[in-house]
């Protein structure tokens, strides 16, 4: 079984490409069964594991497989899947085998390899994948026990390194951003469009500098309303925007649809009632919410997840020696985990040792049994016993040095006698 880890991120893929392969909560599942469907084309003997993560940042697959070339083949599902060309696709993956998709999959869950370094929401997200490929049936014994030891390498990365002390978070930095355009945001009216957890930290930042006034705008009324009476603010529906939309100076928007909430026509019309009063766009979504198109119009100033990439890649200098710790704890951590892999891997050979020793055993007992029934001396039973047990245990490596030649016969004739050196 070899483990794979194989995707796309924000090093990687423009968003562009990143929407084209971001899948919603509810689809994962689907994409999980797929994908192990596509590994059985490879290997009839099933027990293929997968899981996909999908974020703003990144969209990866992590799998067991016993394909033949399980990278190559998880790079053709992805293209597959999402009805891409794999040429296209493959020179912006990532495509990582073994110990290398193990120690991806503990700095991702680290924080290690986020835009915004050592950001804790990473790991939920992973949390929330492996739960769902789980109920897909997507994980089986090596996949649980790599993101049980993720999660677990986490856990020891936060808390004995400052690694997420000097983080600038997304939202933070849409902040910044909306300072360069308007002087005092106590000053806007600020539309958050979404309830999820990114449109939450962002009103929570935003909200600290007591902007004129905060909605939540929603597909829901309820857990629109819930979210804007944490800031003082009011909710509206989805369905509100077009009329309602130019009343806002600073727009941040991340929900999960899979098309754009707000295209040319809307925004254009909105600036118009304006009266062509600046308009400050954050689009968070992946994929986006807003069309890129908008970002053309003179009025508007529209970023992406990428542009504000650009501004939490700060203070990295005093991050340098807690990054340095956290690899260090995950390279110890990896070369535990292949080492729990390499003892998996002997299982099987363990208990056909085990069970061919047994019948061994019980053939050699019954005989000795049968001895004693009939009233032979027990010295001359025992002896019997033992020299049948040592016989048939001696047979099978005999036979393999008599057969073997050269180079095979030297390593067995300096391999046997260690395996048969027991404790007198």
């Amino acid at each position: 079984m070899q483990l794979l880890a194989v995707g796309l991120n924000h090093t990687t893929a423009p968003v562009s490409l990143r929407e084209q392969l971001a899948l919603a909560p509810d689809q994962l599942g689907q994409a999980v069964r797929a994908a192990r469907g596509w590994f059985a084309r490879f290997d009839q003997r099933g027990g293929d594991e997968a899981a996909i993560l999908s974020t703003c940042n990144r969209t990866e697959m992590y799998a067991a497989s016993r394909a033949p070339n399980g990278l190559d083949a998880s790079a053709h599902f992805l293209a597959d899947y999402h009805k891409l060309d794999v040429a296209q696709l493959r020179p912006h993956l990532y495509m990582l085998p073994q110990d290398h998709a193990v120690r991806h999959a503990f700095r991702v869950a680290s924080g290690l390899d986020s835009m915004v370094l050592g950001e804790p929401q990473i790991l939920g997200q992973m949390k929330d994948a492996v739960r769902m490929a789980d109920e897909a049936g997507g994980l089986g014994t090596y996949l649980h026990q790599m993101f049980q030891r993720s999660f677990s390498v986490a856990k020891e990365v936060r808390s004995t390194t400052a690694i997420g002390a000097h983080s600038v978070s997304m939202a933070a930095a849409a902040v910044r951003l909306s300072q360069r355009i308007f002087d005092k945001v106590a000053d806007q009216n600020v539309l958050f469009i979404g309830a999820g957890e990114m449109i939450d930290l962002c009103a929570t930042h935003f909200a600290a500098h007591h902007p004129k006034s905060i909605t939540i705008a929603n597909r829901t009324m309820e857990r629109g309303e819930a979210l804007a009476a944490r800031f003082n603010g009011r909710a509206m529906m989805l369905s509100a925007l077009p009329e309602q939309l130019g009343q806002f100076d600073i727009v941040i928007s991340c929900t999960a649809s899979s098309l754009p909430l707000l295209g040319l026509g809307l925004v254009e019309r909105a600036i118009k009632a304006r009266r062509h009063k600046p308009m400050f766009m954050v689009d968070l979504a992946v994929p986006r919410d807003i069309e890129p198109e908008v970002g053309r119009l003179d009025d508007v100033f529209l970023y992406t997840v990428d542009d504000l990439g650009e501004l939490v890649q700060t203070g990295m200098e005093h991050r340098q020696a807690a990054v340095a710790q956290a690899e260090a704890i995950i390279e110890t951590r990896v070369l535990s985990f292949m080492h729990w892999m390499g003892d998996r891997a002997v299982v099987p050979v363990i208990q056909d040792l085990h069970e061919s020793s047994e019948a061994m055993r019980l053939f050699e007992l019954e005989r000795a049994r049968k001895m004693l029934a009939r009233g032979d001396d027990a010295d001359a039973v025992l002896d019997a016993l033992s020299k049948g047990l040592t016989a048939k245990f001696l047979h099978g490596p005999q036979q393999a040095l008599h057969r073997s030649e050269g180079d095979e016969r030297a390593r067995l004739a300096v391999l046997l006698p260690q395996l048969f050196r027991g404790r007198r």
